[in-house]
């Protein structure tokens, strides 16, 4: 609640903006990430900071225990926690971005008595990032992108387009999609599904920051049809997804971001009557296109992506138990279910589908999925999927299990989840008038820890 915190997010953006408006268009787009010239270890000297080298230290360390794999969830070569330190060898302002996040991780976590660093780590990162911006080092990529996920882990999401716009706006400058491959492509991703999830929570009143054609390469979509089109990138993310268990988690991410798109789209239509210029098929078409799109993901999906044990109804959660072998399996398989359940919400007439049933079945998968599966990145990726399948249940037990599952979210990982509990309760009705009674025991419990 510090209002220094709303003073240096403006301010960040004001250095972001300022920085990107000296790019010429015709200037190369340089790319120094995993550079050798990297110093043999980190320098703090360069800093305001009076703050002492040991916490500094602790900081990183927690970066690498805690933060980094929360980040690293659908990256096996994990760069977040293995490159980016490295890199942070020479680039203070990405040094300074990871200190912030890992010391505000801790400080919400409450594993730090009597200090708050991370507005100072914060502040220096910021002041450091305006020289590397004027250098179009395109490690400022990482930089934003972390002090992004840094701003929204930190508090509530309904602003979430003016955390991500610099970002969007650097992506597209140094022309980094998803598939740039390396520390970049990594990064991309981790950007994305913030873009996601503050697309959902958005319920379609807005689109992503980014458009969809700059997530791919240039497939010569500009002399195709909107179908072609997405043929072109579905055969991208499947060819990729045979040999990597990213690339088949990106694309759920990917096809949950079009979906949100879809509901936008059809948001402006009907609500304020704009005629739709990216597609014209009619919308039947296009939800029908867009549905089979998912059902193929999800049939497409190599073993590790598949659950290993399923228990249909496990008394003791309320929820079927859903255990996956490998972590990007987790989050994408959520994802997969949180879209199908936005897609039933605007199945057109004629789709034959019963979308009250399977609109059910996929909640209650959401739910199962986070019961059986305490990974601390999928629990940050957990937060919007939880609250679009809890607009769903009306028993209280599996209520209460929602609300100790977001509960557990931002005491064990840092991020702000109760926010959209707050927002279920008055989807339920419950505003103001109940006591889930939770404890520290109860939740543990519930996670198996």
């Amino acid at each position: 609640m510090d209002p220094r915190f709303h003073n240096l997010h403006e301010e960040l953006r004001s250095v972001l903006f300022n920085g990107l408006n000296d790019f010429s268009p015709t200037q190369p787009r340089i790319v120094q990430v995993g550079s050798s010239e990297a110093s043999p270890s980190l320098d703090f000297s360069t800093a305001t900071v009076k703050i002492p080298q040991e916490r500094l230290v602790r900081y990183l360390q927690n970066w690498i225990t805690e933060c980094a794999p929360q980040l690293d969830k659908f990256d096996e070569e994990q760069h977040f926690q293995i490159e980016v330190p490295l890199v942070a060898q020479r680039s203070p302002a990405l040094l300074y971005a990871i200190l912030a996040f890992s010391s505000r991780q801790m400080e919400r976590r409450g594993m730090v008595q009597g200090y708050y660093d991370s507005l100072e780590l914060y502040q220096e990162s910021i002041r450091l990032l305006a020289p590397a911006l004027q250098a179009k080092d395109s490690v400022t990529l990482v930089t934003a992108c972390i002090l992004a996920v840094f701003e929204l882990m930190s508090s509530e999401t309904g602003n979430w387009r003016r955390h991500v716009e610099g970002c969007a706006s650097l992506f597209e400058v140094f022309g980094v999609n998803g598939f740039s491959g390396g520390l970049l492509q990594a990064v991309f991703w981790c950007y994305a599904r913030m873009e996601v999830c503050g697309s959902l929570t958005s319920d379609g009143s807005e689109t992503m920051v980014l458009a969809l054609s700059k997530w791919v390469p240039d497939l010569n979509r500009s002399v195709v049809s909107p179908e072609d089109g997405e043929k072109l990138v579905r055969s991208l993310f499947h060819e990729k997804s045979r040999d990597s268990h990213d690339a088949h988690a990106n694309w759920a991410i990917y096809s949950c971001a079009r979906v949100c798109d879809l509901k936008f789209r059809r948001t402006s239509y009907l609500e304020l009557g704009r005629t739709d210029s990216k597609d014209k098929r009619p919308f039947s078409e296009q939800w029908q296109q867009l549905w089979q799109d998912l059902q193929f993901w999800l049939d497409e999906r190599p073993a590790s992506m598949k659950p290993i044990a399923l228990v249909d109804e496990d008394a003791e959660l309320n929820f079927p138990s859903i255990t996956f072998p490998h972590w990007a399996a987790i989050s994408s398989n959520q994802v997969y279910h949180a879209a199908c359940i936005l897609m039933l919400e605007m199945q057109p007439p004629g789709s034959g589908l019963d979308a009250q049933t399977l609109s059910l079945w996929h909640a209650r998968q959401v739910c199962g999925i986070s019961c059986a599966n305490p990974h601390p990145g999928s629990m940050v990726n957990s937060i919007q999927p939880l609250y679009t399948a809890g607009r769903l249940l009306t028993h209280r037990s599996e209520r209460q299990k929602i609300a100790q599952l977001l509960e557990c979210v931002e005491r064990e990982t840092g991020w702000a989840a109760l926010w959209r509990l707050r927002d279920l309760e008055v989807e339920w009705g419950y505003e103001g008038v109940i006591d889930w009674g939770h404890n520290s025991t109860t939740l543990a419990k519930s996670f198996n820890v």
